[in-house]
């Protein structure tokens, strides 16, 4: 008999539920404090399967978006709605919950490296390593773990693999999506950049109003749709189509 429960990937879930405790208790104030997060549609949340869930996003920092969405969901399940009103909502944390990150980033201190404990699924990017572009095939042991973090729960991913505002999504969102059938939910979120510095580790600013919006799930035909119908419902799902760009122009 397993004394000492472990997900999939090994980690001691005991010590997972520390660590997203702790945590979320130090960085709740940048969230509701030194800043303020106005969220939308956390009432999705409760209503959604226990497993093979995908929520899709833009993203503005490296770790703060993740942290967010950490803080919002835990707090919808305890039945908070749009509100992180008592950090309480930590104490049984969610613990199938992963997000998709560059295994580079999260060897790049000690930080990235405990906070992949809380559920990284890391992986290579196929077209740029540090500041270098390349061309690689990816890597199946990705997208097979992946597939291993959704048929386990919850995972949070950024399709686009940047920062930076209205890139183009990857293929492999999709390519994930047609295989594995998960729930697809997006959410918008901005302030994040005018919060914290790139990682997300410092705050910038103080008195930033951030915002996290929960969309409806997406409307998805798996086995007709091709990969290209996909990636454009999710540009226009996290609202990073061309054309909210020219929106935001005029």
């Amino acid at each position: 008999m397993r004394v000492i429960k472990r997900n999939p990937f090994g980690h001691n879930l005991f010590l997972k539920k520390m660590l997203i405790r702790y945590m979320g208790i130090i960085t709740h104030r940048r969230h509701r404090g030194f800043n303020q997060l106005k969220i939308e549609g956390s009432k999705i949340i409760k209503n959604l399967p226990d497993k093979n869930v995908l929520f899709i996003s833009n993203h503005q920092t490296y770790f703060a978006d993740v942290v967010a969405m950490f803080h919002v969901f835990n707090a919808s399940l305890s039945g908070r709605e749009d509100s992180l009103k008592n950090v309480g909502y930590l104490w049984n944390p969610k613990l199938n919950l992963y997000y998709v990150a560059a295994k580079e980033t999260m060897r790049s201190g000690l930080l990235p490296k405990v906070l992949s404990y809380a559920g990284s699924v890391s992986i290579e990017r196929t077209w740029r390593e540090g500041k270098e572009s390349v061309n690689r095939q990816v890597k199946m042991s990705d997208i097979s773990n992946i597939g291993k973090a959704l048929h386990d729960g919850w995972v949070i991913s950024f399709p686009q693999g940047t920062t930076k505002p209205f890139y183009p999504v990857r293929k492999g969102t999709a390519y994930i999506i047609k295989r594995y059938k998960p729930i697809v939910v997006p959410i918008v979120i901005d302030g994040f950049r005018r919060s914290f510095d790139k990682k997300g580790l410092l705050i910038k600013k103080k008195g930033v109003i951030q915002s996290m919006r929960i969309k409806n799930p997406l409307k998805i035909d798996y086995e007709n749709e091709d990969v290209s119908s996909i990636i454009e419902k999710i540009e226009f799902g996290i609202e990073q189509h061309s054309s909210f760009l020219k929106v935001k122009e005029t």
